[in-house]
């Protein structure tokens, strides 16, 4: 396979996305689709006719191509996004004990990735996990935020979101 040719659909396809062009997404997603039919068995390739599934706004027939890729042994940059896409898609259509596995493993794999862990959060809260959601939240908000006041409190924050339940009584 050109690789070239490639990139050069996934950067057409990065375009698309940018100006939500689903012409320029319908075009690549065929071309995707084509070069899939040749070479059923590259992860990069799934992975890439996953995403501009999605893109394309058909994220339930995205899934089948995320999971192919992560089957075919996907990795590095691309496994993170693909943890991320599938996590959060599987989310969106209410696959909830799925998006949290697959987004704990995202978690666990890419723990620098915050968008990974928002994700994972929202699917805990979907899947009636709220306390283990708020914890991750508030850590996620006080880990990354400049906000004075909430500098000043995050003592106090913190040690909440080590147990969300605790009254004076308790």
């Amino acid at each position: 396979m050109n690789r070239d040719i490639f990139h050069q659909l996934i950067a057409r396809r990065e375009e698309g996305r940018a100006k939500q062009d689903q012409s320029m997404l319908k075009e690549v997603r065929g071309q995707l689709m084509a070069l899939l039919a040749e070479y059923p068995d590259d992860a990069e390739i799934n992975y890439q006719t996953g995403i501009a599934h999605d893109n394309s706004g058909l994220g339930k027939e995205a899934i089948s191509y995320y999971e192919r890729a992560l089957d075919l042994g996907l990795s590095g940059s691309d496994l993170e996004r693909c943890l991320m896409g599938l996590g959060s898609t599987y989310r969106y259509w209410g696959f909830y004990d799925k998006a949290v596995a697959v987004l704990r493993r995202g978690a666990a794999e890419f723990p620098e990735n915050r968008a990974i862990q928002v994700f994972l959060a929202m699917a805990l809260y979907n899947s009636e996990h709220y306390k283990e959601s708020v914890e991750l939240l508030i850590a996620n908000l006080m880990e990354t935020t400049n906000d004075e006041k909430l500098h000043y409190f995050k003592r106090g924050i913190l040690g909440y979101k080590e147990d969300l339940d605790a009254t004076a009584e308790s």
